[in-house]
């Protein structure tokens, strides 16, 4: 049976529900699974919960989902650069579990390896803490972080085969490899799709074991969170 399928929308079929959550890949605005956003924001699901290093800018990313309302909860971050998010959160319209990076990244990947939980010296005696078991070992206090066990992942790639095997590239990398583990089950758009047999065994960064769907999303158009230049030196 194929993996590929032809739209965003047909990978997703039988996929969606309200209240479910999503493991989302990528780092700000690159690596993000674009069509399969948009593809969710058309369906009309609601009561989201989000697992994501951030919640791309306003208009653009996951941003989109935000404007629509369709998200109930984000598990985040970094958040900085999306006002609606910031008005929705300050204004109690949105739910937010703030979470360290490295430990949000290994929260998806303990999820991925069927663990529920583990303990990390990161947040201890913050407001990360609040609410949370803290253990001792060898005198040092730990706290304990659940693994995310998402209902579904979307992920974007650069690579992939017909079997799944992906390839990302350069630091679209982040975060879309432990979200795709974590997800029962991994939907993946990617800007190539190669012959079977045709990638470097040693250079594939997900094995097709862990993806159901693949989606053709190309072209993609590169967005830019800032754009920075130098300022010109007088004559």
């Amino acid at each position: 049976m194929t993996k590929i399928f032809p739209s965003a929308e047909a990978a997703l079929d039988g996929l969606l529900s309200d209240g479910m959550l999503i493991a989302s890949g990528g780092f700000g605005l690159c690596g993000i699974p674009d069509r399969f956003i948009d593809a969710i924001v058309a369906s009309g699901v609601t009561g989201l919960t989000v697992a994501s290093n951030n919640a791309g800018i306003d208009g653009e990313g996951l941003g989109k989902l935000l404007r629509t309302r369709q998200i109930r909860k984000m598990i985040s971050s970094y958040v900085g650069e999306n006002k609606e998010f910031e008005r929705q959160y300050l204004a109690g319209e949105l739910e937010v579990e703030f979470c360290p990076q490295g430990t949000l990244a290994e929260r998806m990947r303990a999820g991925g390896a069927g663990i529920p939980g583990f303990y990390t010296k990161t947040g201890v005696g913050t407001q990360v803490a609040e609410g949370k078991e803290v253990k001792s070992f060898d005198g040092q206090d730990y706290i304990l972080e659940r693994g995310i066990f998402a209902d579904l992942a979307i992920v974007k790639a650069w690579k992939a085969d017909a079997t799944g095997n992906l390839v990302f590239r350069k630091t679209a990398r982040n975060f879309n490899a432990p979200a795709a583990t974590c997800g029962k089950v991994c939907v993946v758009e990617v800007e190539e799709i190669v012959p079977v047999g045709s990638l470097d065994p040693d250079g594939i960064h997900l094995p097709g074991v862990y993806v159901q769907r693949i989606v053709l999303g190309s072209p993609y158009d590169k967005k830019i969170e800032f754009r920075t230049v130098r300022e010109r030196e007088s004559a």
